[in-house]
């Protein structure tokens, strides 16, 4: 069978220009939910509970992501680990208070429980600014920050996205690296108020 097509290929124009986005441009005063990242548009990159931190390191690097949603029975969120929890020196910490070696420990070993996490609600979000998630992640001193909403399908909570200090420091176009939360959130803020 043929598919008939009015569909043409052409030669690319000599003159042509790549179009740059605007899409991801932010501003202090943007809506908040410009900025956050959406777990229906986005998949979350999840871990398991038994797993290694070498595999969540590797996965962390692998994905360009600083964050894992760690998962435990029923593929339920059971918490959160960071880049900061793996490569700082809670590891060591765990593993000497155990007698046992950093590569021995477990995602569950270092994860941030779920019920010390904190959230924002979607429907609270809304009609905030980006600045104003800022200031909730520089008061909390967090480079990331959930987002709650209810599964329309269940009833039942869904952590729906999160907000990333690296991710609108991005958006802003400041480059914001490394584990200095100080100087991120004076980077960006220096980039909002030019």
């Amino acid at each position: 069978m043929t598919l008939q097509t009015h569909v043409q290929t052409h030669k690319l124009s000599p003159n042509a220009s790549l179009c740059v986005s605007g899409f991801n441009l932010i501003g202090a005063d943007s809506p908040a939910i410009e900025a956050m990242t959406d777990f229906t548009r986005v998949n979350a990159v999840t871990i398991n509970t038994d797993e290694t931190i070498s595999e969540a390191n590797a996965r962390m690097v692998s994905r360009g992501v600083r964050l894992l949603m760690v998962l435990g029975g029923q593929e339920r969120v059971a918490g959160l680990i960071t880049a900061r929890d793996i490569l700082g020196e809670k590891p060591m910490q765990i593993a000497s208070s155990r007698s046992s070696r950093p590569d021995e420990l477990t995602v569950g070993d270092l994860m941030t429980p779920i019920a010390t996490i904190d959230t924002l609600y979607l429907r609270e979000i809304l009609n905030a600014r980006v600045v104003e998630v800022l200031e909730v992640l520089k008061k909390l001193g967090r480079q990331h920050i959930l987002i709650e909403d209810t599964d329309p399908a269940t009833g039942q909570p869904r952590v729906r996205g999160l907000f990333s200090a690296t991710h609108i420091g991005r958006q802003l176009g400041v480059p914001v690296l490394g584990f200095d939360l100080p100087r991120t959130f004076a980077e960006i803020e220096a980039a909002l108020a030019s």
